[in-house]
């Protein structure tokens, strides 16, 4: 199979969709790997060391769409790459497409097949593609977090982990999954006070037990939520509902519950954002304050830590990224039902009912494509 590798073009996205050394596996199974110019430089792998792997380097974005039968990404496509994706290429990428319908129209109208990083499922109902990128979100969420507390980003003035004879920082995590866990973690290590919710019991109780003394289980309600805000100083909203757009945990008038300068990371922008006054931003302009309060809505957090980020995501995709290319997308989904839980289109037609349900459209069934 031919293999591309382009450029991402996504705002400050530094990562690339393919380590060398996920390259030298491909090639090792046979495969011709186009990688465009410059395409690593962001997460320091320069073109040499992809040539060295046994890629191909082109010149132009245009010119590895053109080449592929399978494009491997990491972010979305946006609109300057829409016109390039043809029918019967298949997308291998983070697609998130529940809260973009311009992108959702754009793969449909592409006959394209796009396999979806975010909703491939393991033997065990858990994600793997997401994992890697969830585990660095998360530990980012509490790092930028900790910086737009400080008072010239805009913050409280409030020191993550206080010194002796002043509180640390009310940390609360609003869902205990990967990117919960992580922040917790991280919150905890930095001397915070954490507060994690979630409505798993079994969860919390996973929770409860792994965690330092200084992080709480809370059970995930409105009216916990309501009591918590006005003494939390830090906000990391980490829920996750697989494929389809996130709930709004914090709406509006919540947000007169919270002290100025309250800070509010939202890790589920991607998903459309679990705070109802969230809207994306990027890593040039972060953050943008409503009624007093920070939010910090990058669609892209990993894209900041790209060698970590970029070499993370490769351990986790390239297995799935053989099989694709080895056996052909639908013999590899037809073998393996969780890599079929990432067809989120193919043909024209969506095969994720969530993605669906966002927009009130048609859906068929996996059965009907394999």
């Amino acid at each position: 199979m031919i293999i591309g590798i382009p450029k991402e073009i996504k705002n400050n996205e530094n990562r690339v969709g393919m380590t060398p050394a996920g390259v030298k596996e491909l090639v090792a199974h046979g495969h011709k790997v186009y990688v465009q110019a410059t395409a690593g430089n962001g997460s320091g792998f320069a073109d040499e060391q992809y040539r060295a792997a046994g890629a191909e380097i082109l010149p132009d974005i245009t010119d590895v769409y053109a080449a592929a039968d399978m494009i491997i990404k990491v972010k979305e496509p946006i609109a300057p790459e829409y016109p390039l994706v043809r029918p019967g290429q298949l997308v291998f990428t983070y697609f998130h497409f529940a809260c973009d319908r311009a992108l959702t129209d754009a793969m449909l109208a592409s006959g394209a097949t796009c396999v979806a990083y975010e909703t491939v499922t393991d033997r065990q109902g858990t994600l793997p593609l997401l994992t890697p990128m969830s585990e660095v979100a998360g530990r980012m969420a509490v790092q930028e977090g900790a910086r737009f507390l400080e008072r010239p980003q805009g913050g409280k003035g409030l020191l993550m982990g206080g010194v002796p004879g002043v509180r640390p920082a009310n940390v609360l995590i609003l869902g205990a999954g990967v990117v919960g866990r992580n922040a917790a973690i991280i919150a905890a290590g930095m001397g915070a006070n954490v507060t994690i919710t979630d409505i798993s019991l079994p969860t919390l109780r996973h929770v409860a037990e792994v965690m330092p003394a200084n992080v709480t289980t809370l059970y995930s309600n409105r009216h916990n939520i309501e009591l918590e805000l006005p003494r939390t100083d830090l906000v990391i909203g980490s829920v996750l509902i697989p494929g389809a757009k996130a709930p709004h945990l914090i709406t509006r008038d919540m947000l007169a519950l919270m002290t100025p300068g309250t800070v509010m990371v939202d890790v589920a922008i991607d998903q459309g954002g679990c705070f109802e006054t969230s809207h994306p931003t990027t890593h040039s302009e972060p953050i943008y304050v409503v009624d007093g309060i920070v939010h910090y809505c990058v669609a892209n957090i990993p894209g900041a830590v790209p060698f970590t980020s970029t070499t993370a995501l490769t351990n986790a995709t390239i297995p799935y990224a053989l099989r694709l290319a080895d056996k052909g997308w639908q013999q590899a989904c037809r073998e393996d039902p969780g890599l079929a839980n990432g067809l989120n289109i193919v043909d024209g037609k969506i095969t994720n009912a969530p993605v669906a349900e966002a927009f009130s459209l048609p859906s068929v069934p996996l059965t009907s494509v394999l």
